[in-house]
């Protein structure tokens, strides 16, 4: 897809958002179900079962997913997307990438080891290496504006309002 045919795709899209700013709200939902045989949620994706566990830092085996990689690989998916969109859009040449993110974790935390220790990330790193001919201005702008519109990599760095209940069947 070249940057003429991306701007006729997302014109009449960015047309009603405009005019009709209700429009552009709209929920993502997720569902899983817990298993009950283990320690694991099946996560529905859309596409298939991804099923989660422990990690084996915390006793998993370690055939499941864990939670924390999938967060990771959610940012990689976003980060990467946004990117190769804001490529096109900006008409950025790129003959191939890789996208990659890691983050540091210390499982006292989430054990209950160490009330001190913070449960989840400390630090996520996310990186892009990319073939391209681009000027460092334009990378410049291409990693500005994928950060700017990375849902996800916004989510993080800006956190949202959160709740949490539950209802019993």
């Amino acid at each position: 897809m070249d940057a003429s045919a991306l701007r006729a795709l997302q014109a009449p899209i960015k047309d009603t958002y405009r005019n009709a700013p209700d429009a552009a709200m709209i929920t993502l939902k997720a569902k899983g179900t817990l298993d009950d045989t283990k320690i694991a949620c099946k996560v529905e994706t859309g596409r298939a079962i991804a099923e989660a566990g422990l990690h084996p830092a915390t006793g998993g085996s370690g055939a499941e997913l864990c939670s924390g990689d999938m967060l990771l690989e959610a940012l990689v998916a976003c980060a990467g997307v946004t990117l190769k969109a804001v490529a096109t859009a900006l008409e950025i040449p790129l003959r191939a990438g890789t996208v990659s993110a890691e983050g540091d974790l210390d499982f006292r935390g989430t054990l209950g080891v160490d009330k001190e220790a913070p449960v989840g990330f400390r630090n996520i790193r996310l990186f892009f290496k990319l073939d391209t001919d681009a000027s460092e201005e334009k990378l410049a702008q291409l990693l500005k504006l994928t950060e700017r519109y990375c849902v996800v990599f916004q989510t993080l760095n800006h956190k949202p309002a959160l709740s949490v209940a539950v209802t019993t069947a």
